[in-house]
C-alpha cells in the first residue's frame, strides 16, 4: 500500500538522516531494531545504518576513543520519528506497552501527538504523528500555535488495530531533530539567519525552526545545556545530521549566505558540510 508522503517531507527542506556515536553498538542498535522497528540497511567497519523500507534514517557508529557526553553538553535533545499517521503511532504504542518499553512522557502539542523515551545510552527519542495541517492554527506573524498538554495514552492505545506489528511502517521518517545548544540568540543567528530556516515558535529557552510552514524541522533549547561550548570530536551522542532540500534554489541561497558570511563549509558526501556553533555537523544536500 502506498502511503501519502508526510507534510514535513514535502516542504522546501527537511531532515533526512541523523548520526549518533555510541559506546555499545550492539545494545543501542538492538534497541532501535526491536523497540522502534528500524531495520539494518548496511553494516560498516565502525557501525550500522538503520532505516525503514530501505531508506536510511539513523547511522550508529562507535569508536574506541569515544567519551561519554555529559548531560549538559550541546548535542541531541531528541530524534523525532514521524509516523505516517495516527494509526501507526497507536500501533507502535501498543507493541511498546506489550514489550515493557519505558516511556519518559507523552504530550499533545496541538499540531501533533508525541510519545517520549530514551535509548539505552540516554539519547532522547520522540515518536509522533502530526495532526492534519489544515487543523493547525497560525498567528498573524506566521508562527504556529503549539502547546504541551497531557496526551491520553490509554485512548491512543485503545485505537490501535490488534494485528501483528512488523516494525516501522513505510513512510516513517525523521520529522524533526531537537538539539541542546548553549545560547538561544546564537541558535537563532545560525539556524534562521545563516541556514535560512523560519522561526516558527518560541518557548522559554527554546526556538523552533522550519521551512515551508511546517511546525518545526529543527528545535534548539538550553534547558539542560545553557552556556555549553562546542562538542569534542569524539563525544557520544549526535555527531551530525543531513538536511535534504527538495528545492535547489533554497539550498543555493543557503550556500551563498555561507560565502557572504565567511562561514567555513566544504563539499562532502554529495552535499555541503559545515558545523553549527556547537560543533554539531550538518550536510545540506538536494
Amino acid at each position: 500500500m502506498m502511503t501519502e508522503t508526510s507534510y514535513a517531507l514535502t516542504r522546501p527542506a527537511h531532515i533526512d538522516q541523523s548520526h549518533l556515536v555510541v559506546t555499545d553498538l550492539g545494545l543501542v542498535s538492538g534497541f532501535y531494531q526491536s523497540m522502534l522497528g528500524l531495520k539494518v540497511i548496511e553494516k560498516t567497519t565502525s557501525g550500522e545504518v538503520l532505516g525503514v523500507g530501505g531508506h536510511p534514517l539513523l547511522t550508529l557508529t562507535t569508536a574506541r576513543d569515544a567519551t561519554v557526553a555529559p548531560r549538559t553538553a550541546a548535542g541531541l535533545f531528541h530524534t523525532a520519528f514521524l509516523m505516517p499517521d495516527r494509526t501507526e503511532l497507536a500501533r507502535w504504542l501498543r507493541q511498546a506497552a506489550h514489550n515493557n518499553v519505558v516511556l519518559d512522557g507523552a504530550s499533545d502539542h496541538l499540531v501533533s501527538e508525541a510519545i517520549y523515551l530514551s535509548d539505552p545510552e540516554g539519547n532522547g527519542i520522540e515518536i509522533y504523528a502530526d495532526r492534519p495541517h489544515e487543523q493547525w492554527k497560525f498567528h498573524q506573524d506566521g508562527m504556529v500555535e503549539m502547546a504541551t498538554r497531557r496526551l491520553d495514552l490509554q485512548a491512543l492505545y485503545d485505537s490501535a488495530p490488534s494485528d501483528r506489528w512488523d516494525g516501522m511502517a513505510e513512510g516513517t521518517a525523521i520529522g524533526h531533530l531537537h538539539l541542546q545548544v548553549g545560547d538561544i540568540p546564537q541558535a537563532d543567528a545560525f539556524y534562521r539567519d545563516v541556514l535560512g530556516l523560519k522561526l516558527m515558535a518560541r518557548y522559554p529557552g527554546a526556538s523552533f525552526f522550519a521551512t515551508g510552514g511546517y511546525h518545526h524541522h529543527l528545535a534548539a533549547n538550553i534547558w539542560n545545556s545553557r552556556g555549553a561550548t562546542a562538542r569534542a570530536d569524539n563525544m557520544t551522542g549526535l555527531s551530525d545530521y543531513r538536511i535534504r532540500f527538495n528545492d535547489k534554489a533554497t539550498l543555493d541561497a543557503a550556500v551563498s549566505r555561507f560565502d557572504a558570511l565567511e562561514i567555513n563549509s566544504e563539499k562532502r558526501d554529495g552535499g555541503v558540510f559545515l558545523k553549527d556553533p556547537w560543533g554539531i555537523g550538518l550536510t545540506l544536500s538536494s
